[in-house]
């Protein structure tokens, strides 16, 4: 909502909005000219044209109310973007449970590293376009986090569509896996009959969304068979060198400055989205390199008594997995992880997929759940998770999870914020040295 909101401010047009609390981003759209209101109010929607809203906020919010009453029309994001976006030659838009934000930010820098001025949409602070979520740039290429929560995507004008992954998420809203694929599955189709449709061989679901539409689709993946893949793979700490082959053949030798196999897929993904906009390997090469992650994605929050602090925004089991085995590889002395669940019906519809995964923590210890735009019908809390997962320790609150890590932390640890929500909270007024 913020890049949309300072897309528009760039556009001329007059921008008010809401949030439930003060926080960088409602300040930084404050400068740039936005009025910002604290709480949700009828009133705020006074003298508006129209309302935007992010699919997490209900009809019952109300603004929204008071749009409907007004008369105002009222546009879910996704729809917004997709107005914006048929304006550009170019959409990439990328897709998946897992990995979205990560492989956007991968493609945003290795385009602007090969001399492209690509507009970008991301879900995460990125550092190489200025540390927000959004750079504008020309009308040639639009670069775009496509997310499926209320089939948000299918407003979207991708003339290349990515599909990552498709996991079982979102149940609150979908039926099952069979809804989940139908919806990535409209999605793919969107795309014109000279689009492509890039997505990730190793993935069955994601190879059933694709099944059989007639557009041209390229394949990656860490499996034999794949038009975009990975040879002479050389892993050091959890860091990856390898080969990126196009139908068979060697484009070039790359090399990651971020930690996970789950990293390396997301390169091949990138490479494939290099390969359809004409970027040359070694730009590929070097722009993958630049890369070192984006906000809240294994985001170095410092050191502690020799403990290195990381900040992560896993927040459904896949994810999980995925960090705490790319933290493994580093070859930690212990893995202690602070894990804030979100929503109550992710954490009761996945709730042994969560323990399994936060398993591989050494220690863990749970928070509230982090409500965002649900109410707890159900009456569980973070006692829930952690009766599951032998030897967590379950915290009241932030406070008590700082003081809990103040005590604990060694030399030679890795130590985790973990969630979707507010966790990262843990880490102000931590005593840590500055991030590496």
């Amino acid at each position: 909502m913020r890049a949309l909101a300072e897309l528009l401010l760039d556009m001329g047009a007059c921008v008010q909005g809401s949030d439930r609390e003060r926080s960088p981003s409602t300040d930084r759209l404050a400068q740039l000219g936005a009025r910002i209101f604290i709480g949700q109010r009828a009133e705020n929607v006074d003298g508006a044209a129209a309302v935007i809203r992010t699919a997490a906020v209900s009809d019952q919010n109300p603004e929204i109310v008071a749009a409907r009453r007004l008369g105002l029309p009222v546009v879910e994001r996704g729809q917004a973007w997709g107005l914006l976006m048929g304006r550009y030659r170019s959409a990439v838009c990328i897709a998946g449970t897992h990995g979205k934000t990560s492989t956007t930010s991968m493609v945003a820098t290795l385009t602007q590293n090969a001399g492209l001025d690509p507009t970008v949409m991301v879900g995460g602070e990125l550092s190489t376009i200025g540390g927000g979520t959004l750079r504008i740039g020309g009308r040639d290429l639009f670069i775009a986090e496509a997310c499926e929560y209320k089939n948000s995507y299918h407003s979207f004008c991708p003339t290349a569509a990515v599909i990552l992954n498709i996991d079982r998420d979102h149940l609150d809203f979908f039926s099952g896996m069979d809804d989940i694929i139908a919806s990535f599955r409209h999605f793919a189709s969107l795309v014109p009959p000279d689009g492509v449709i890039i997505v990730n061989r190793d993935d069955p679901n994601a190879l059933r969304a694709v099944e059989g539409l007639d557009r041209r689709i390229v394949t990656y993946g860490l499996q034999p068979g794949a038009g975009v893949s990975a040879q002479n793979v050389v892993c050091d700490k959890g860091f990856y060198r390898f080969d990126v082959t196009v139908s068979g053949k060697v484009w070039c030798r790359a090399r990651l400055s971020v930690p996970g196999e789950h990293n390396l897929s997301n390169a091949l993904a990138a490479a494939a989205c290099a390969v359809y906009l004409g970027v040359s390997p070694q730009d590929f090469a070097a722009g993958i390199a630049a890369y070192r992650g984006v906000g809240r994605r294994f985001e170095s929050k410092g050191e502690y008594r020799g403990a290195l602090l990381f900040d992560d925004y896993a927040h459904h089991p896949s994810e999980i997995e995925a960090t705490l085995k790319a933290a493994r590889a580093m070859e930690p002395r212990r893995i202690i992880c602070v894990f804030q669940p979100h929503t109550y019906s992710r954490t009761i519809s996945l709730r042994s997929e969560f323990a399994r995964a936060l398993s591989h923590a050494d220690l863990c210890v749970i928070t509230d759940i982090y409500a965002s735009r649900e109410v707890n019908t159900a009456g569980i809390n973070g006692h829930y998770l952690a009766d599951l997962i032998p030897g967590s320790v379950c915290v009241a609150g932030f406070d008590e999870a700082r003081r809990f890590i103040m005590d604990n932390a060694r030399e030679g640890d890795i130590i985790f914020s973990m969630g979707a929500g507010d966790v990262w909270r843990v880490w102000d007024g931590f005593p840590a040295s500055q991030p590496v």
